[in-house]
């Protein structure tokens, strides 16, 4: 039995489409929040600032929890983006492998990922 290629590519777009757009309907989400949080720490050191109440021995402390709040936030976006990609990944050859065990008739096993 021969594969029915424009199947098996549309599938494919299929499946990892639909775990993309889920995720990135999650990953927007949180993005917006942590961004605005961010913004807002932000606003409130620039303020603090302008106004004495962060001195010159305090403001570096702030400065770094600023940075901190930064890279927290782009390590989360990386540990988001990683499951992704290994979604879609596990998506994608489940279903070749699938579309190879019924057109060579043998029961192959998805490979663990």
């Amino acid at each position: 039995m021969a594969l029915d290629l424009k199947v098996l590519v549309q599938s494919m777009k299929d499946a990892a489409s639909g775990i993309l757009k889920a995720d990135v309907t999650t990953l927007s989400g949180f993005s917006e929040r942590q961004l605005l949080a961010i913004a807002q720490q932000a606003d409130l050191v620039a303020g603090g600032i302008a106004t004495g109440q962060i001195t010159d021995d305090t403001r570096q402390f702030f400065l770094d929890g600023l940075q901190d709040m930064v890279k927290s936030f782009v390590m989360t976006l990386h540990g988001i983006l990683m499951v992704t990609i290994e979604k879609v990944l596990n998506a994608v050859v489940g279903i070749l492998w699938d579309a190879l065990s019924k057109a060579t008739g043998l029961a192959l096993a998805v490979p663990a990922l």
